[in-house]
């Protein structure tokens, strides 16, 4: 990766600055990432894009040519220079694993080092998990809402091209069965699957000349998009060429819940009794949820994912609660917040259901039955921890979400499914 070290802002390096001259850059802080509240209407998060912070965090280094930059604008000293100049995070992390859900005030990653190694990574920090959170999370609410139906990510031609593969992985992460964006498949892993678009049936002669180029390419498992003319003709085309085994048909515009329910009767009484139907076009959680009774077999979703639905960043904050052991606040009606290093824990009934997420400083609470701690070693003296591999975390999200309260996964607004209680 190349160096991420010029992904900050300004101040945190006029901080640095300022924290070396007056000798107060080594004093050991924590620091914790937490969401002070949910996007409007949402009932949980869900943790993602760790993975990708720890490797940004190591890719945190300024080359020669980056610190004349910034020497060269004023941003720096000599003294800030040179303490650049051999940058190398040597502190500790640990965070809630990818997949793991988050609720407000839920100390998502927390930041031991001294206050030179720590501040400077906010931008960073926030930058990952705030986008990377808010696509998971919107994410895994449409996977809520398409039951045992797949989705497909396809929403690269809708954001940034970095941010696209981010998406892709985080939506992944959620439960997405694959993406369309090939970065992300040779990056992460992530399954990629992808057919044809309106195009490729305008750049021939007809829909049969089409839809033959096609099968005759990738053979009648494929998937044909029916909709850039007459849906009802282009099935009837469709069959015509595939003949009764091809694999699927998409419907790409339209009343989709009645086109749906239309193109399963028209293909039942064609013989193609087994090909499945593929929805998309401005899909979103609600538009899904609302197809639930409609003959769907998957669904294709783009910008609703990679704009977090609404909800394009998690909203959360890097802030500093302890120097020196020492418990810090911020104290404003509006921002405040709670100072000291947390333990989180979240209790559980007998049954498995989540209760409550118990904020603890310093040690943790009393232990109860079916308590389970939340955060986990990242970093280790600015070596990276072995985490989960990407398919583990999928898994460790559906145990999560099957274990919050029903009222939780609802699409309605509504409070956090569980509360989150600070103890002393």
């Amino acid at each position: 990766m190349n160096s991420t070290a010029l992904l900050t802002d300004h101040y945190e390096l006029t901080m640095l600055t300022a924290a070396l001259r007056d000798s107060s850059a080594r004093r050991t802080c924590v620091f914790e990432a937490f969401a002070r509240r949910l996007p409007e209407g949402r009932r949980y998060g869900v943790v993602a894009g760790a993975a990708r912070l720890l490797d940004a965090i190591g890719s945190f280094r300024f080359d020669p040519a980056e610190l004349e930059f910034l020497a060269g604008h004023g941003v720096i000293d000599a003294a800030a220079r040179d303490f650049l100049a051999e940058y190398r995070f040597g502190g500790d992390v640990d965070g809630y694993p990818e997949g793991e859900l988050y609720f407000p005030g839920s100390p998502v990653l927390t930041v031991q080092a001294t206050f030179a190694e720590a501040v400077v990574l906010e931008t960073l920090v926030l930058s990952v998990l705030n986008h990377d959170c808010a696509i998971a999370s919107a994410a895994a609410r449409m996977v809520t809402a398409a039951g045992d139906r797949p989705l497909i990510e396809m929403g690269s031609r809708r954001t940034h091209e970095e941010a696209a593969v981010a998406a892709a992985r985080a939506a992944y992460l959620a439960g997405f069965a694959g993406t369309s964006n090939l970065a992300a498949g040779r990056r992460f892993g992530v399954p990629t699957m992808g057919t044809a678009a309106h195009a490729f049936t305008l750049l021939h002669g007809s829909e049969s000349d089409a839809f033959r180029a096609q099968v005759d390419a990738l053979g009648v498992g494929t998937t044909l998009l029916v909709d850039t003319y007459d849906i009802s003709q282009g099935i009837r085309t469709a069959i015509e060429v595939a003949g009764p085994g091809l694999g699927a048909v998409r419907i790409d515009s339209g009343d989709l819940a009645v086109l749906a329910v239309q193109a399963r009767e028209l293909l039942d009484s064609l013989g193609a009794t087994g090909t499945r139907i593929i929805l998309s076009g401005d899909l979103d959680e609600y538009a899904i949820a609302s197809l639930a009774a409609a003959p769907v077999d998957a669904y294709g979703a783009g910008t609703a994912v990679v704009t977090g639905s609404g909800a394009p960043t998690a909203g959360m904050v890097y802030k500093l609660v302890e120097v020196d052991g020492r418990p810090v606040a911020k104290r404003s009606e509006q921002k405040a917040t709670h100072g000291g290093r947390k333990t989180a824990v979240r209790r559980h009934k007998p049954t498995g259901t989540a209760v409550e997420e118990v904020l603890a400083h310093g040690a943790p609470p009393a232990p109860s039955p079916g308590d389970r701690t939340l955060q986990v070693p990242l970093l280790r003296g600015g070596k990276r921890v072995e985490l989960p591999a990407l398919e583990e975390s999928r898994k460790h999200l559906r145990a999560a979400l099957v274990s919050i309260p029903w009222e939780g996964l609802k699409l309605s607004r509504g409070e956090p499914a569980i509360p989150t209680t600070y103890r002393p």
